[in-house]
């Protein structure tokens, strides 16, 4: 199967946000929160999740698949849905706002740009997650949850809980995009960064524990693996993206190979190791890979809007994200919920305040 699978479930990636813009305004002031998503009708509950397979536009394989398992369709709008609104909180601040709609987002994952590994890491990182989470949750027919038998200290613990089954995840999320081409640096990047994505996801796991013992004591330990909330692994794909690597195909002239040139110094190179049984060798770390500079999003383009009329925040992004042009001042009145206190039983009661402040946007 070649890589367009891979571009397939990246292009899914923003098939719903569209709509979400609509009720979803990410300021940068809040936490990050994820929507509800919208139930399918009651009627014909059985046959629901194929019309959502169908939406998703799947390949004929991943079709196959999410037709399978009634939670698996859930499940990728969940991803789709997570994997979306977490891009577009790491990069609220920068000019490049995660903007998924329409042409700009094809033209970026036709390219091999910075941006474009985010979006692959951040896609299969976001899959592997729901999909973990919606076996310990019961919400899957074919998983339920970790059984964890690599536990260390085992002796001392008694299995409880419930853990998030990253196993049956990643062997679902590799089946699902399949086995991609090779033959080319672009498709071996996208794979790479695919990977980085889901080992993110596997390097956050945590042991949790409680106690079960007389007056407290610890004497028999219930324990469960569970993944880091999804937030955080959002802020460590982040960090790769400010590090990646640009990588380049030459051929070596003594052996007539093709091989992959980091642009690092000769010392740092000779610390990747290559991967096995290809000619243009992927180094094996765990940075996202680029193999071209990225454009600058400050004017509008087949990759972005451009940053005019888009909001800023003085003495912190303005000049980075209006590129030189300046910004307007606007002053405004807003009401919001204050001075909030919890009432019995149970709700709870806010007066609202009124105050004005000023609105930063960059000039066109």
């Amino acid at each position: 199967v070649p890589h367009r699978d891979l571009r397939t479930l990246v292009a899914g990636f923003a098939s719903y946000v569209a709509a979400l813009c609509v009720l979803f305004t990410l300021t940068g002031n809040e936490p990050l929160s994820i929507l509800p998503l919208n139930s399918l009708p009651e009627e014909n509950v059985g046959r629901a999740h194929y019309k959502l397979c169908d939406r998703l536009k799947l390949e004929k394989k991943q079709r196959r698949m999410c037709r399978r398992d009634p939670g698996v369709a859930e499940t990728l709008r969940e991803a789709i849905t997570m994997s979306a609104l977490e891009c577009q909180y790491q990069f609220r601040f920068e000019r490049w706002n995660c903007t998924l709609e329409g042409r700009h987002r094809t033209n970026i994952l036709k390219r091999g740009f910075k941006e474009t590994a985010f979006l692959y890491a951040i896609s299969s990182a976001g899959l592997t997650h729901a999909l973990a989470k919606a076996c310990s949750a019961g919400r899957m027919e074919r998983c339920t949850c970790d059984e964890a038998p690599d536990l260390e200290n085992r002796k001392a613990w008694q299995w409880g809980g419930c853990g998030d089954n990253l196993k049956y995840a990643n062997k679902f999320v590799k089946d699902f995009l399949g086995k991609r081409s090779n033959k080319d640096l672009r498709a071996r990047v996208d794979t790479h960064n695919t990977n980085v994505g889901m080992k993110v996801i596997k390097a956050g796991v945590e042991t949790t524990c409680k106690c079960h013992g007389v007056s407290g004591s610890c004497t028999v330990q219930t324990c469960w693996r569970q993944l880091l909330p999804f937030h955080e692994i959002g802020k460590q794909l982040k960090q790769r993206y400010e590090t990646s690597i640009k990588v380049g195909s030459s051929t070596n002239e003594a052996t007539g190979e093709g091989e992959i040139s980091t642009g690092r110094s000769t010392q740092q190179q000779q610390q990747l190791q290559p991967l096995p049984g290809l000619n243009d060798q992927i180094p094996r770390t765990m940075d996202l890979l680029h193999i071209e500079d990225s454009p600058s999003f400050c004017r509008p383009s087949k990759y972005s809007s451009g940053t005019a009329a888009r909001k800023c925040y003085k003495d912190k992004n303005c000049d980075a994200i209006c590129c030189g042009r300046g910004h307007n001042t606007q002053s405004r009145e807003v009401t919001r919920p204050c001075q909030c206190q919890v009432r019995w039983c149970c709700y709870v009661e806010c007066k609202q305040c009124t105050q004005r402040e000023e609105v930063y946007t960059c000039k066109g």
